[in-house]
């Protein structure tokens, strides 16, 4: 079975080997920087399916780094947490907006830090490969451009059924607006937050309030 790539960048030496250390112990392959443009360099010829990404660097920080990586499209779907220490000044929304999918605080005990990762590498798995999802009494058939909950076949526009089989190839993963715009609707028309507002309003209706989340000032996200 082919092992997952990781890639761990951070400024201190201490925190890499340590990571370096439970991750490779449990069968990961693990690369580092120690920089924002080694990050870069390393990313493009390695290709990792995650990135662990301090926020705070000298040169380019995190948040810099991670809108460079998803500049690439060959990067554009890897997963990218940020690492955090506890007493920073650290902005979710600056760091969803960047394009990060999670962010773990620091320090984190090697059994945290293994679960918090395997769960974000089962999460990338339920990507748009597969035509059909079923996940919280939903059943979403992309082929067929049906909605069943609990058995029972629903009827959605075009782009409300869109909207939720987009949110729903990644549970948990903050979707900001602009990604939720340019996936849903592209260059089809100009639409504004509030197309995405009275979607989000009428899809809540129809398959429960609680199937999606609202997370102020940066988007929204399924909830599993």
């Amino acid at each position: 079975m082919e092992k997952h790539k990781i890639l761990i960048v951070d400024d201190e030496p201490d925190i890499l080997e340590f990571m370096q250390y439970n991750l490779e112990k449990e069968g990961f392959e693990v690369f580092m920087a120690s920089s924002g443009k080694q990050a870069l360099e390393v990313a493009k010829r390695e290709l990792p399916d995650l990135i662990i990404l301090d926020v705070m660097m000298p040169g380019m920080d995190g948040i810099e780094t991670c809108r460079e990586l998803r500049n690439d499209a060959r990067l554009r779907d890897t997963i990218i947490a940020f690492l955090t220490a506890r007493n920073e000044d650290y902005s979710q929304i600056a760091g969803f907006e960047s394009g990060a999918d999670d962010y773990i605080a620091k320090p984190i005990k090697p059994r945290v830090l293994i679960s918090r990762i395997k769960a974000l590498l089962k999460r990338s798995g339920q990507g748009i490969a597969d035509p059909v999802t079923e996940i919280s009494g939903l059943t979403i058939d992309r082929n067929t451009y049906t909605l069943t909950q609990n058995g029972k076949e629903l009827t959605l526009p075009k782009k409300e059924f869109e909207l939720l089989a987009f949110l729903a190839t990644k549970p948990g993963k903050v979707f900001t607006r602009d990604e939720i715009l340019n996936r849903v609707w592209g260059n089809e028309v100009v639409v504004g937050d509030r197309t995405i507002d009275v979607h989000i309003r009428r899809l809540r209706e129809k398959v429960g309030s609680n199937v999606i989340r609202t997370i102020k000032g940066v988007g929204y996200k399924f909830e599993e």
